[in-house]
Parts: structure tokens; C-alpha cells; sequence
């Protein structure tokens, strides 16, 4: 066994034994509430996009929903749109659901296989509508694959790293979401 294995076991074991001693069992997973979630995607916002040159589409802070049965959340979105070429600012509501992932580098959770249900803009021309509707998927995608959704704090990860473990899948549940701590992948480097 060479010095770097002989020690990535020697760490590991030291945290095992600390845990065993302390009286903690070595987690299996992180979980985060529906309301944590909630929380820190409001932080997030508002955000504005401006549309075609001419149009400023304002989102608000959304209200996230659990899809269990589908593994994604929805979010319900309020908007407004205005501009030069709009006579007053129009309100509505963007209606998406989306799955996670988990992004390593910053230990962060954010949407991604964005599904735009529907934009809906209270009084707006049909013409109108008809043109924001070509930009909707593409001003989901920047607007919701943009925002961290949650991010995993050094306190959560703290004993897995010292396990040589990492975050693995994201289940959505009733109460929020449970992300599985899996073994990290052997880099074959010795």
C-alpha cells in the first residue's frame, strides 16, 4: 500500500473511530426542508431580463412545490413586463418545474431540465403574447439555471469529507429534499 492510500485509510478510520466515540452514527444523507428551501430561493430574487431589446421582464420571489412523485419541484413565479414599446406594466405568473443537480465545485444545489407550464400575463395583446411566448423557455432557463438553490454548508459535509465521501442523488420528498452521501469516485491516481 503506498503512503497516499495508507493515509486516505488512516483519515478515514480516525474519523470512524471519532464518530463511534462521540456516539454519532456516520450520516447517509443531508436533508433540507421544503421551508429552508424556500427561504433561500428567496434570497435570490428579483431578477430582471430584458426581452427583445424592448420588453423588461421582472421575476419575483417563487413559491416552490414538492413533485415526489416526479422527482422535480415547481415553481410558481410572479412576473411583470414592461417597456418602452408597452403602454403600462402587465403582471402574470411563470409556472416551471425542474429537476437538480448537484454542482461540486461551489457545493451547491441548482435547477436544471427546466420545463416551462405556462407564462400567463393578465391584459397583454395576444400579439404580444404570442412573442414573449417564443423567448419563455429560454428566459426560464437563465432565470432558474442561474440561481443556487441551496447550498451545502461545511457543518453538513465536514465528517463526509473526512470519509472520502460526496453528495450522490437528490430525492424531492413531501417535506423537501434528501440528498443521498455516496463514496467519491476513485480518480485511479496513486
Amino acid at each position: 500500500m503506498n503512503r497516499r492510500s495508507w493515509l486516505m485509510v488512516a483519515t478515514a478510520s480516525v474519523a470512524l473511530i471519532a464518530t463511534a466515540c462521540s456516539g454519532k452514527s456516520v450520516p447517509s444523507s443531508v436533508s433540507v426542508s421544503s421551508a429552508k428551501l424556500q427561504e433561500m430561493v428567496a434570497k435570490r430574487f428579483p431578477k430582471q431580463f430584458p426581452v427583445a431589446g424592448l420588453l423588461q421582464l421582472s421575476l419575483t420571489s417563487p413559491t416552490l412545490a414538492m413533485l415526489p412523485e416526479r422527482n422535480a419541484l415547481n415553481a410558481l413565479i410572479p412576473v411583470e413586463l414592461g417597456g418602452k414599446v408597452l403602454k403600462e406594466v402587465y403582471s402574470g405568473t411563470l409556472n416551471v418545474d425542474f429537476a437538480l443537480r448537484y454542482e461540486p465545485s461551489d457545493r451547491t444545489l441548482r435547477a436544471h431540465q427546466i420545463k416551462v407550464n405556462s407564462l400567463e400575463m393578465n391584459g397583454l395583446a395576444p400579439a404580444m403574447s404570442d412573442m414573449l411566448a417564443t423567448y419563455t423557455n429560454a428566459l426560464a432557463e437563465q432565470a432558474l439555471g442561474q440561481v443556487v438553490l441551496y447550498q451545502l454548508q461545511d457543518k453538513d459535509l465536514a465528517l463526509v469529507d473526512a470519509l472520502a465521501m460526496e453528495p450522490g442523488s437528490i430525492t424531492v420528498t413531501p417535506q423537501g429534499l434528501t440528498i443521498a452521501l455516496v463514496q467519491k469516485a476513485s480518480s485511479g491516481k496513486r
